[in-house]
């Protein structure tokens, strides 16, 4: 072995002496330069959010209880949250104690890296338009970073800011810094600018990218912003900015034309329960790249399947229960099943939701849809059982497109085209073996029994909350009749059941203003009012530390907002 590492050395010493202006003269920056449209292509693959924002949204809505509160029989446990960081974001605090993966932290810091990526890509693709006209590919790489610098910055915004509330009250409200370039300064300081100016961006950038997206340019095109997925983005920017028209346009570009028949694009997971056996098979199955109702896949660093199972302090218990995985409505209310927990009774539930919940023995800990937050693990070291937990996000789906252009359609004064995309959702939910012999207990949805439901009879549970849409943002394009407002009612509700775990219901609180009161603890009684400050989710300590405007607070001595071309720092990526 001395032999060895001798003659080692003596190599080395003679190929340094041999080769010295050689080793000297090589580039001490070993990055790849992007000088080719196949690095541009590959640096985009990498350029997409890593992190989930689906844990703390999730946590903060109406979808999750403290199973510390007492019940209605005054039961109330004595259990620990996942980590502390949960019990911050489940009070609409300033999540301090966790800054990883599942917290504001981690959305903040992915976002904004994702954005880093796409800029890189932009830069130098203007230095090559600038010398002449892009290429096919040129264009479609040029489409797909804008797409993500435009969806990026939206998220953040739908976070971090107040609900888009027209040009007027926007222009009083704080944005997020609108990154356009990379950094090239160490501490770069940034402007946080108004809500008006945030959207005007996002739109700039999606409307631009939108023409050029083409899915020629991916090997999986579902790990992309495809055209369809492009397409359901824009969709859900024109319904948070009330643009019904725009919204039901792009709705349709997303099926493939206002002809195409959208049951096409329902989950299939109904269908084959009996493949399944594990609880990540479900998962496996409905985050399919193969399957048409998933319009884009990101995989993302994630443990927030774990933060539903194991006997914790929040979960989806109660009325945040009883309002979505055992919910009822107007055509599967006659379903009655009888409770597995020792306590009795009986609740009502659709049987084809999503083949499987997941529970927690006899207690009251929590439930779960199986499909659409299972983990899947990705060892490092399987003797050391350690490695990385993964959570695929379906971030844009037939279902959500779908329930989307229903309300579209009814703000656009078409209530039975609304409907008949309600009835797609649900009747797509009855093609279950569980379901076979029973098909006389559904009730196909009507605008009557719809109204009687949501508005002559009160569901319960939270179910059907006021929404004061127009209060949070005003529009051309309002209802009125009860008929119009339950079926809002019962949009709302199916994207409510539709995309629990995934943090849209969040989404969907702020823009519609709905309020609730939220139990803590033995004794405490929060509300989140229409308006309510904390909507918009306190920006990262560590970046209020490096010196960014934070988003105002009722308790706040300087609430006042800093105008808008006041220069903050948003610290080093």
């Amino acid at each position: 072995m001395k032999k060895f590492i001798y003659t080692l050395a003596l190599g080395a010493a003679l190929g340094l002496s041999s080769c010295g202006s050689d080793f000297l003269g090589t580039p001490t920056d070993s990055r790849v330069e992007l000088d080719s449209t196949e690095k541009l292509r590959m640096l985009l693959v990498s350029s997409y959010p890593q992190n989930n924002y689906g844990w703390p949204c999730e946590i903060m809505s109406d979808n999750i209880e403290d199973n510390n509160a007492p019940d209605a029989d005054g039961l109330r446990y004595n259990l620990a949250p996942y980590n502390r960081g949960d019990e911050e974001m489940f009070r609409w605090q300033v999540c301090v104690s966790n800054t990883s993966s599942d917290s504001p932290s981690s959305i903040w810091e992915s976002n904004y890296n994702a954005i880093a990526g796409a800029n890189a890509v932009l830069q130098v693709l203007e230095k090559w338009e600038s010398e002449g006209p892009l290429d096919a590919t040129q264009r479609a790489v040029k489409g797909e970073a804008l797409m993500i610098r435009s969806f990026c910055h939206f998220i953040l915004a739908q976070v971090f800011c107040h609900p888009y509330r027209g040009d007027v009250v926007n222009e009083t409200l704080l944005g997020i810094p609108y990154i356009k370039k990379p950094e090239t300064t160490v501490k770069p300081n940034y402007s946080r600018g108004t809500l008006k100016e945030t959207y005007d961006n996002i739109r700039a950038d999606l409307e631009i990218a939108l023409p050029l997206i083409d899915n020629g340019l991916y090997e999986i095109p579902k790990y992309h912003f495809n055209k369809s997925a492009a397409e359901a983005y824009a969709a859900r920017f024109y319904l948070c900015t009330r643009e019904y028209d725009k919204c039901l346009e792009h709705c349709n570009n997303a099926f493939g034309g206002a002809e195409v028949d959208p049951s096409n694009y329902m989950s299939t997971i109904f269908k084959n329960l009996g493949d399944f056996y594990y609880i990540k098979d479900f998962g496996l199955f409905a985050q399919g790249s193969d399957k048409p109702r998933n319009l884009m896949l990101i995989a993302t660093y994630s443990q927030a399947w774990r933060h539903y199972v194991g006997g914790l302090r929040f979960g989806v218990i109660r009325d945040a229960l009883n309002s979505t995985i055992h919910g009822s409505s107007p055509a599967w209310s006659r379903f009655q099943w009888r409770l597995s927990n020792g306590k009795g009774g009986t609740f009502v539930m659709h049987p084809c939701f999503n083949g499987a919940c997941g529970s927690n023995g006899k207690s009251e800990y929590g439930s779960y849809f199986a499909g659409n937050i299972s983990e899947q693990f990705e060892y490092t070291d399987k003797i050391a059982g350690i490695g990385y937990t993964h959570v695929t996000r379906s971030e844009f789906t037939g279902e959500e497109v779908l329930l989307t252009r229903a309300e579209a359609k009814l703000f656009l004064g078409d209530i039975n085209g609304a409907l008949a995309d309600v009835s797609v959702w649900e009747k797509a939910r009855r093609e279950c073996p569980s379901a076979e012999g029973m098909e006389d207990m559904f009730v196909d949805l009507s605008v009557e029994n719809i109204r009687s439901f949501y508005v002559e009879n009160d569901p319960g549970y939270g179910i059907a909350k006021t929404i004061n849409v127009d209060q949070i943002c005003p529009s051309d394009w309002s209802i009125g009749s009860a008929e119009e407002m339950a079926m809002l009612q019962c949009i709302q509700h199916f994207r409510r059941i539709e995309m629990i775990h995934t943090g849209m219901r969040w989404f969907d609180i702020k823009r519609l203003g709905l309020e609730y009161d939220r139990k803590i603890g033995k004794d405490e009684v929060d509300h989140l009012g229409i308006f309510d400050e904390r909507k918009a989710v306190q920006i990262p300590a560590e970046i209020i530390a490096a010196g960014m405007q934070r988003n105002p607070r009722p308790s706040d001595d300087d609430t006042k907002l800093q105008p808008a071309g006041a220069l903050v720092m948003v610290g080093s990526k």
